[in-house]
C-alpha cells in the first residue's frame, strides 16, 4: 500500500526519535513496542524499576532501538531537565505518566487532589516543556497525550480530582497546538474508554470486558498521529472506543 494514503506504512516513524513517558505501564509497554516497530529510536524513563521486567517480557526480550532511563522524577522539574540533558533532540513525545484515584468531591483529600495534577497535568507540561525548543528548532514535532471522557463531559462524579487533571490535559494539549502551528509542532489528545489492563480486571472482576481497549489498539492510533501523515491533525481530542 502507497503510505499517502490510508493506513502509514509500519516503518512510519523510521530515523524519528520518541520519548514515552510511562512506558513501563500497561499503556505505555504498548506504545513502547508500536513506535519501536515502526522504527523510531525509544527512550523510556524509569521511575519504578520494579516495572523494568514487565516492560522486557512484554518486547519479548528485544531491546533494539530502546533505550531506558532509570531513576527518573518527571514531576520535578529539575528531574526532567536531567533526563533532557541526556537525550538527543526529540521529536515525538507520547506523555502518558498519570495516575487515577476514584473519590469525590467531600473524599477528595488535597494530598490527593494535588497528586492527581501532579502525575497527570505536571508531568505533561514539563516533559512538552522541554521538548518543546529542538521541535520548534527541527521544524517537526509530536505531542501526543492520554486525557479521559470527564475533561470533555462536564466532568464525572466520583473521580473529581482525576476528571479536573485530565481536563487540564486536555486544556495543555490545545494551548500546544496554538503554539506550535507555525513551527510544525502538532499536540494531540487521546481520550480511552476502560482499557483492558491487568489492574481494570481486577478492580472491575464481574465487568463486561468486550468494549474494553486493548493497549495495542490504542497504541495504533498514537502511531498514526505520530506520524508525518497525521500533519493536518492538531488541537483534536480524540475519543476511543468500541462500537456497540
Amino acid at each position: 500500500m502507497n503510505p499517502s494514503h490510508g493506513i502509514p506504512h509500519p516503518l512510519v516513524l523510521s530515523g524519528r526519535t520518541a520519548l514515552v513517558t510511562g512506558g513501563s505501564g500497561a499503556l505505555g509497554r504498548a506504545v513502547v513496542k508500536v513506535f519501536r516497530d515502526a522504527g523510531a529510536q525509544v527512550h523510556v524513563p524509569i521511575f519504578d524499576p520494579n516495572e523494568i521486567p514487565g516492560l522486557e517480557a512484554h518486547l519479548e526480550g528485544d531491546l533494539s532501538r530502546i533505550h531506558l532511563h532509570r531513576d527518573v522524577d518527571l514531576t520535578r522539574p529539575e528531574g526532567v531537565d536531567q533526563l533532557f540533558g541526556k537525550l538527543p533532540p526529540v521529536e515525538v513525545v507520547a506523555n502518558l505518566a498519570g495516575g487515577f484515584a476514584m473519590a469525590g468531591v467531600e473524599d477528595t483529600d488535597p494530598a490527593t487532589w494535588e497528586r492527581m495534577f501532579r502525575m497527570n497535568a505536571t508531568t505533561a507540561f514539563l516533559v512538552s516543556r522541554a521538548a518543546f525548543p529542538a521541535m520548534r528548532a527541527a521544524g517537526f514535532g509530536r505531542i501526543l497525550m492520554v486525557s479521559a471522557f470527564p475533561a470533555v463531559d462536564r466532568g464525572a462524579a466520583g473521580m473529581t480530582a482525576y476528571g479536573a487533571a485530565k481536563a487540564a490535559v486536555l486544556n495543555l494539549t490545545q494551548a500546544l497546538a496554538r503554539e506550535g502551528a507555525e513551527h510544525g509542532i502538532t499536540a494531540n489528545a487521546v481520550l480511552p474508554s476502560i482499557i483492558d489492563t491487568e489492574a481494570n480486571r481486577e478492580a472491575m472482576p464481574d465487568a463486561d470486558r468486550k468494549r474494553w481497549l486493548k493497549p495495542d489498539e490504542i497504541a495504533r492510533v498514537l502511531r498514526f498521529l505520530a506520524s508525518e501523515e497525521a500533519g493536518i491533525v492538531t488541537g483534536a481530542a480524540v475519543p476511543l472506543t468500541l462500537a456497540p
